[in-house]
């Protein structure tokens, strides 16, 4: 059985309010262990599912004077954290469990591969717990979300 949505219905959008005061909390909690070139790939990735996946997280195109058009950005803001890769680990599985909460996760076995297929192969043959994160992602109610990332400091 499929987890309810989550996102933002029509009535909550509000492109001219504070982003502290959507609903809705987004946070891409990265492994702070990892290279620049591969933390910033794992959090683009896991953006990159959550914006497809979370209605309304997106605000309308920008059009600036000459009238070329600049695609929606999240209107409710997203914010990027560091963790050490065992608080990682922790902070997925309390967010997974959570039917209340999208996850989205990069492991780190989508980098060290460079075909999906042979990706989705070695996944079928890992157990949970061994499984290392590049980054989560996390979209929901913001008390949620802030019990499960705590402190963490920005990236």
């Amino acid at each position: 059985m499929d987890a309810p949505a989550i996102g933002f219905a029509p009535d909550e959008i509000d492109t001219s309010a504070p982003t502290r005061s959507a609903r809705l909390k987004w946070v891409v909690v990265v492994d702070e262990a990892l290279p620049p070139g591969r933390a910033l790939n794992a959090a683009v990735c896991t953006a990159a599912a959550t914006g497809r996946a979370v209605a309304g997280l997106l605000g309308p195109d920008a059009v600036d004077a000459e009238g070329s058009a600049h695609p929606g950005l999240p209107w409710a803001g997203c914010t990027v954290l560091r963790a050490p890769a065992e608080t990682l680990r922790t902070i997925r599985a309390k967010a997974a469990a959570s039917p209340e909460l999208h996850t989205v996760d990069m492991p780190e076995d989508a980098q060290l591969t460079r075909v999906y297929d042979e990706y989705l192969s070695v996944m079928s043959g890992k157990a949970a717990d061994r499984i290392a994160y590049g980054a989560v992602g996390i979209v929901g109610p913001r008390n949620r979300v802030d019990r499960i990332v705590g402190r963490l400091p920005l990236y």
